[in-house]
């Protein structure tokens, strides 16, 4: 299955990555690499997590409080938000008509 980007998740990482790396040095880097993990299963086992909103699913981070905003239609996985969990989880919703 190949997996696709809606543009704005690049904004979603930088800034989350930036703040993390501020933290930290490496930290940022850490949470590319759980996004990455995160991104593996749902590519591999993509109806395995549940519904969330709007159509979509919802893969949850262990270590960072993010999860992986997507939908599966027939080959693809469309990535819509790298969404934190706490601040203004709805805030992705208006990239559904964009």
């Amino acid at each position: 299955m190949q997996i696709e980007f809606h543009p704005d998740v690049v904004n979603d990482l930088e800034g989350s990555f930036n703040w993390y790396e501020d933290q930290l040095n490496g930290l940022g880097y850490q949470f590319l690499d759980e996004l990455e993990s995160g991104f593996t299963a749902i590519k591999n086992f993509p109806d395995t997590w549940a519904n969330f909103q709007y159509g979509f699913k919802r893969y949850i981070l262990n270590r960072f409080p993010f999860s992986i905003i997507y939908t599966v239609s027939n080959d693809q996985i469309f990535v819509i938000a790298i969404m934190h969990n706490s601040r203004k989880p709805g805030y992705w919703v208006d990239r559904i008509t964009q």
